[in-house]
């Protein structure tokens, strides 16, 4: 059996050597190696009508042949494969139709996806994108928006206060004071909310007034799921006269069943915020329950996205306006908090991470 197997070795390799198209290569690798009727595999299939001394000798060397004529093969297909390919270049050797290498694309930041779709959203309400400077002084930020010297955001835990040169100190001045015979330096502050855009606004414009300030908004605090000290602030103001909660609502509930493609229901919570009176937070019902109760609302069937209130006279009077001719309504919210809504994101700190897999989801 041994010389049989060195016979078909030697013709073996010769066919494969002769074989000048894949399709001749093909009836040899069938030839030997086929299930059927293949001549290795024939000889592997009679060892079974033979001693055990006599199956170990000669499987062993069975099984390497098949390895080796299989290597053959294998080496002989790629060397046609190449001269098929050479063969082309030759009588083409320049293909002016064929695209070239593409590079891979980078996707749109999430954040940025959401911060383009709320705008589109409010611009077919009629609002205006405006934005403000990130670095604030303390009177647009805090005095401003009723927020007084004492009041818990000017702690140092909460602002980013900046340093300044002595020399430029006396160019930071409250445009309130500046009438006044002694004049206060404003310090400088990385801003902890976008409301300051709400009074640069409208000291430059009269009502009606329908706005929006998307932008960055940092705040001196601990990171975790779902906190980070820089994030992306949502601002929206409505002015004219006659402008009722009503409105607000109305608004809010076309922005978000506009968002999250699904029908919502809103509510609104009493609460405090300075620069507005009264005041509120928005929720809405939970889009993964439909409002039934679920882990994401802590079986409440609500999720907080926003607060909100109707603009404080105080904020009127420090913009120009007289709180007895206009009324509006100002809301804010986190970019960061409804895209983690929208999209089920478990934690903020996946935004700034620089995790392609994660990017490369949207």
């Amino acid at each position: 059996m041994n010389n049989d197997l060195i016979k078909i070795k030697s013709e073996a390799e010769g066919e494969i050597r002769a074989a000048k198209t894949t399709a001749d290569l093909e009836r040899v690798r069938i030839l030997y190696l086929g299930r059927e009727q293949g001549k290795i595999t024939g000889i592997l299939r009679a060892l079974k009508n033979t001693s055990a001394e006599e199956r170990v000798r000669v499987g062993s060397f069975a099984n390497a042949l098949r390895s080796e004529v299989d290597r053959l093969l294998q080496q002989r297909m790629a060397e046609l494969k190449k001269g098929t390919m050479g063969s082309a270049l030759k009588e083409e050797w320049i293909d002016v139709t064929r695209p070239g290498a593409r590079k891979p694309k980078g996707t749109i930041h999430p954040i940025t996806q959401v911060r383009n779709n709320v705008e589109k959203i409010f611009a077919t309400m009629g609002f205006s994108v405006v934005e403000g400077p990130e670095v604030e002084t303390e009177w647009y930020n805090f005095d401003a928006l009723n927020i007084p010297a004492d009041h818990p955001a000017r702690d140092m835990w909460d602002t980013f206060w900046l340093k300044q040169p002595e020399n430029q100190k006396s160019e930071i001045l409250n445009p309130k004071q500046t009438q006044n015979s002694k004049l206060k330096t404003q310090k400088l502050l990385l801003r902890t909310h976008t409301s300051p855009v709400q009074v640069r606004y409208m000291e430059k414009n009269n009502p009606p007034i329908r706005i929006i300030a998307p932008g960055r908004a940092y705040r001196y605090e601990a990171t975790d799921a779902s906190h980070d000290f820089q994030f992306n602030q949502l601002e929206g103001l409505m002015v004219d006269k006659k402008i009722t909660i009503a409105n607000f609502k109305a608004v809010m509930e076309e922005f978000f069943k506009r968002f999250f493609s699904v029908g919502t229901t809103i509510r609104l919570r009493p609460s405090f915020f300075p620069f507005v009176e009264p005041g509120f937070e928005i929720d809405i019902s939970c889009i993964v329950c439909a409002g039934h109760g679920c882990s994401v609302c802590k079986r409440t069937g609500w999720l907080e996205l926003a607060g909100a209130g109707m603009v404080h006279p105080n904020v009127f009077k420090h913009a120009g306006y007289n709180p007895k001719d206009v009324s509006g309504f100002a809301f804010g919210m986190g970019l960061e908090r409804i895209a983690m809504m929208k999209y089920k994101i478990p934690d903020i700190r996946l935004f700034n991470s620089g995790d392609v897999r994660f990017l490369k989801q949207f």
